[in-house]
């Protein structure tokens, strides 16, 4: 039995760099089968994370987002047709009922990727989503799926007909599949084995995803883009109510897609429940996010003198970090007792 790796665990070694401005830095990433992204994030399809107005503003800086499939086929399809055509708009759907139906109104309606969203993809009803959908699609169309935890997972899934792989089971903040079914693999690891393989498949890090550290260090271990929902759930783009309380204080709902929440909201029953629903702050327009998100990862490619998402990867030392090593990597004087 093996130790495997979170995020936490491990730091990357600054190296010699001859990058004298962060504008020499191209994050621009191409996903396969059409996709390009100039900021390789993709916000998670959940009913609290991506409608329209949160792919809109993503697609503004160049990164995507995919509008989930928690609704009618019809309401999916006019959240799609909002957003400019001329952009990337992923549209989700499942491996069974209507998932096919759904997948052709999606592209009719202007989405120009899919995405098989699954909670355990590496299934035989992934499998016979995937094989119908390039028979009926053809392979000019852009198909994202998972989520997969291993080397043998993402394999067959691009096999299967994926361009891209999400790639972790229970890592998310509101995810609790690792504590209700006992399995998971943490969510470095996870890209750590998924980057073994040799299709030519992309990797997608999707869950645990904290900060733009997280971000690099999910790029140096070989993932092509990360996909997050916790760093923008609470904002203005992101679907719900802002409610406030009689202090001032705002906040938004934010929930797991198998949280019993979410499963009674969008089928009026629920099964096994692996996830939460919670409230978190409001926390303004995405685009500060976002910012922030890319000067941080544009700063970590320097670190490492890497101008390029894959030239990070042939580059990257990593190291592992004790608990105390972790301390010691956050702000830690306003825990200093004066």
């Amino acid at each position: 039995m093996k130790n495997s790796l979170s995020y936490d665990d491990v730091l990357l070694v600054p190296q010699y760099s001859d990058i004298e401005s962060r504008s020499e830095i191209d994050l621009t990433t191409d996903m396969g089968n059409g996709l390009v992204l100039s900021l390789p994030i993709i916000s998670s399809p959940m009913d609290t994370i991506s409608e329209s107005s949160m792919v809109s503003e993503m697609n503004r800086f160049g990164a995507t987002g995919i509008i989930h499939r928690y609704n009618s086929i019809q309401e999916q399809c006019d959240l799609i047709k909002v957003i400019n055509n001329k952009r990337n708009v992923g549209a989700a759907i499942g491996i069974s009922g209507n998932s096919i139906a759904r997948a052709a109104a999606a592209l009719d309606s202007g989405a120009t990727f899919l995405c098989v969203d699954v909670a355990h993809g590496h299934h035989i009803k992934m499998k016979k989503t995937l094989e119908t959908l390039r028979n009926e699609f053809g392979d000019h169309v852009h198909i994202m799926a998972g989520n997969v935890a291993t080397l043998q997972g993402i394999n067959d899934l691009s096999d299967w007909g994926a361009d891209s792989v999400r790639c972790n089971i229970g890592g998310g903040s509101i995810c609790s599949t690792r504590i209700q079914t006992g399995h998971g693999v943490p969510g470095l690891e996870t890209i750590f084995e998924c980057a073994k393989t040799d299709r030519d498949v992309r990797i997608i890090a999707d869950g645990g995803i904290k900060n733009s550290g997280d971000i690099v260090k999910a790029f140096a271990a070989g993932a092509d883009a990360v996909m997050c929902g916790s760093l923008f759930a609470g904002t203005t783009e992101s679907p719900g109510e802002i409610f406030e309380e009689s202090s001032g204080t705002k906040w938004k709902v934010y929930r797991g897609m198998a949280s019993k929440e979410a499963q009674i909201s969008w089928k009026g029953d629920y099964s096994s429940y692996e996830g939460v629903s919670t409230r978190v702050p409001f926390r303004g327009s995405i685009k500060n996010i976002l910012s922030d998100l890319e000067r941080g990862i544009r700063s970590g490619l320097s670190y490492s003198g890497a101008r390029t998402i894959t030239e990070l990867a042939t580059k990257a030392e990593f190291i592992s970090q004790t608990s105390a090593g972790l301390s010691e990597s956050h702000t830690h004087i306003l825990a200093k007792s004066w």
